[in-house]
């Protein structure tokens, strides 16, 4: 991870510095705020800001004010009946603020997830680091031949050690070129810093704010957090998971359990369980599902 001194002297100062407030607090959140955590060789993911905990989630549930006579285990046993009934709008009051920083590679994929507000570094202002994500060699590997969009073995020493030094070589050369173009400021003939980015490559780090309520935060973390999803983002949703589970533990217990943890059956599929309970061995042919589908349920019940 590379913070430089200034960040790293701002948060240590924000964390020494306490503010009284009349809202409502998640102290397993408060441990968490503005502490870098590494991801990747340069990355990280730290907390700047927060609204909400699992108290909030039920008031909005109940749309009462304070916690009345509730007991935890009530609270507790509403939030999962909503994470079980799909109902998302209670978790959407509760928003987290994160300063991530990342390979543009994955932030593309990361951006995908239309739900949140961004600010980004602007490499037309300013420019970049140098810093490029350079994988370890275990990370490399071929592409899969059941998967068009994963990868398969890993690749031999000799073909990791040629990959690692292609990547090393290019983003270092395509760097110099950069700085070649943009040169020094007052020189005559220096390529705008907007133009010159074009030749950076996509394994760069930059940076971003990412603002986020609960609800859209957690399918990010169902599909990132999934282990078929890429290395490279899914190491940011485990980080991401370790401090939600701290924010909302009653809401992140129900999340593993019904949507890291679950599946969701189709009618069909549903009716092949209750067939098998009764004795029935069932095949795909009488199964009325696909052969994909039905591979996919086996998967599960295997």
């Amino acid at each position: 991870m590379s913070l430089t001194p200034d960040q790293q002297a701002e948060i240590e100062t924000l964390r020494a510095t306490s503010t009284p407030t009349l809202r409502a607090v998640s102290e397993g959140m408060e441990a968490h705020l503005y502490k870098a955590y590494p991801v990747l060789d340069h990355g990280f993911v730290r907390v700047i800001d927060y609204m909400g905990d699992d108290a909030a989630i039920c008031q909005a549930a109940r749309v009462s004010y304070g916690k009345g006579t509730k007991s935890v285990q009530n609270d507790e046993g509403l939030i999962r009946y909503l994470m079980r009934h799909w109902h998302s709008t209670p978790f959407e009051m509760c928003e987290i603020k994160l300063h991530v920083k990342l390979p543009v590679f994955v932030a593309r994929q990361w951006i995908r997830h239309r739900t949140a507000n961004v600010n980004e570094y602007s490499a037309r202002y300013s420019i970049l680091d140098r810093e490029f994500y350079i994988p370890q060699p275990e990370q490399l590997a071929a592409q899969s031949v059941i998967n068009n969009q994963g990868r398969g073995e890993p690749l031999s020493a000799e073909a990791s050690a040629r990959v690692l030094e292609i990547l090393k070589g290019d983003a270092a050369r395509c760097y110099d070129h950069y700085e070649e173009m943009i040169g020094k400021e007052g020189e005559p003939d220096n390529l705008a810093r907007e133009l010159a980015r074009m030749n950076l490559p996509a394994n760069i780090y930059t940076q971003w704010y990412w603002k986020v309520d609960l609800h859209n935060l957690l399918h990010f973390l169902r599909l990132r957090a999934d282990a078929h999803a890429q290395h490279e983002i899914r190491v940011y949703a485990d980080e991401i998971c370790k401090v939600v589970a701290d924010w909302v533990p009653a809401a992140y217990s129900a999340f593993e359990d019904y949507r890291m943890g679950g599946a969701t059956l189709s009618s069909k599929a549903l009716d092949v369980v209750k067939r098998m309970l009764k004795g029935e061995e069932v095949t795909q042919e009488a199964s009325g599902m696909s052969k994909g589908e039905w591979r996919e349920f086996r998967t599960l019940l295997d």
